[in-house]
């Protein structure tokens, strides 16, 4: 019985090896097929994607040339169409139809998703009037003269009016590196405004807006526009040296950015502007751009303890955020 019951385990142990090995050549095949898979997968990936940006680079450095040879050259007639006329009208026309609806009420679907409902609805005019005008002030008499040092600082560079264009894969690197920069600047020059001593004269122009649209991103006091809105964007092309179509799109990027941030309504598939907003509506909370300093320093505490933090991603359904993720009514007293 001995004998018989040694061999019965020795048979099983073999059966459990016979199943394990089964069980991981199993693994192996499928393991193997899945990366064969995955490589061929991302080798096809690869070559659309070069073969993308090469189509597309060819298109653009062929705009560029005929651009460049339309205006003859002319390096002062290129710098101020690309850094002041591109961004100026992709502000005004990304921020000509969000006046729209702020003076309208009009398309409800861009105001269906309004962040702090009941304000601005419709904005006050005459307040509107005003942040217009103080905004062209700040770009034709502020930013659009700082332009000029810059121009001469680019040519001193020697890149930015090269006849040939910066790699898609360099633009997305120098993007990071002026975004950085940008974030650092402003987040230090925005504290010091909230400062007691500077509030009162400088920043309080900007905070009458506590509920903001998106024009009052450029509506303050001038010297904060110049250190507090306008540096931080310059000085990352100024650092690197870039060329005046890398400069046309980050300037365009960072004035609609802003407007976004600005803007009061937290639309589908865009940037969340609830950071900003919430630092509108309760002044020491969230300094900065993408958030980093202000977790550092501990100034988004309040923030990420709100209603607005679990609705500070981007939307990526029809319904708004104010509705899937509404505030705590306040108890009655």
């Amino acid at each position: 019985m001995k004998r018989d019951s040694g061999y019965s385990t020795m048979a099983e142990q073999q059966k459990q090896e016979e199943k394990l090995w089964h069980a991981m050549k199993l693994s192996a095949s499928v393991l193997g097929t899945a990366l064969l898979i995955v490589t061929a997968l991302v080798n096809s990936v690869s070559w659309y994607v070069h073969s993308i940006w090469d189509i597309l680079g060819h298109f653009w450095q062929t705009t560029w040339l005929k651009f460049y040879c339309l205006f003859g050259g002319k390096e002062s007639t290129i710098f101020l169409l690309g850094a002041a006329l591109v961004p100026g009208l992709a502000f005004w026309c990304f921020n000509g139809i969000l006046m729209v609806a702020d003076v309208t009420g009009k398309p409800t679907f861009i105001t269906r998703y309004r962040i702090q409902p009941g304000k601005n609805d419709p904005v006050d005019t005459k307040k509107l009037r005003q942040a217009i005008y103080t905004a062209l002030c700040n770009q034709f008499f502020i930013s659009f003269p700082m332009l000029v040092p810059m121009f001469y600082i680019m040519k001193w560079w020697g890149n930015t009016f090269s006849k040939e264009l910066p790699t898609f894969r360099w633009f997305l690197v120098e993007l990071i590196i002026f975004t950085l920069i940008e974030e650092i600047l402003f987040y230090y020059t925005h504290r010091l405004v909230h400062h007691p001593l500077l509030y009162k004269h400088i920043h309080k122009k900007h905070h009458e807006w506590t509920a903001p649209i998106g024009v009052v991103s450029i509506y303050a006091h001038p010297v904060e526009h110049i250190f507090s809105n306008t540096l931080p964007v310059m000085t990352g092309p100024m650092v690197m040296g870039s060329h005046i179509v890398s400069i046309a799109a980050w300037f365009s990027l960072a004035l609609v950015t802003t407007s976004i941030s600005h803007c009061g309504y937290h639309l589908p598939l865009l940037p969340s502007p609830e950071f900003h907003d919430f630092h509108h509506l309760k002044f020491n909370q969230c300094y900065g751009v993408l958030g980093v300093l202000d977790y550092l320093h501990g100034t988004d505490t309040v923030f990420r303890q709100s209603k607005a933090y679990e609705r500070h991603r981007v939307l990526l359904s029809l319904t708004p955020l104010s509705e899937s993720i509404p505030e705590v009514p306040k108890k009655a007293e």
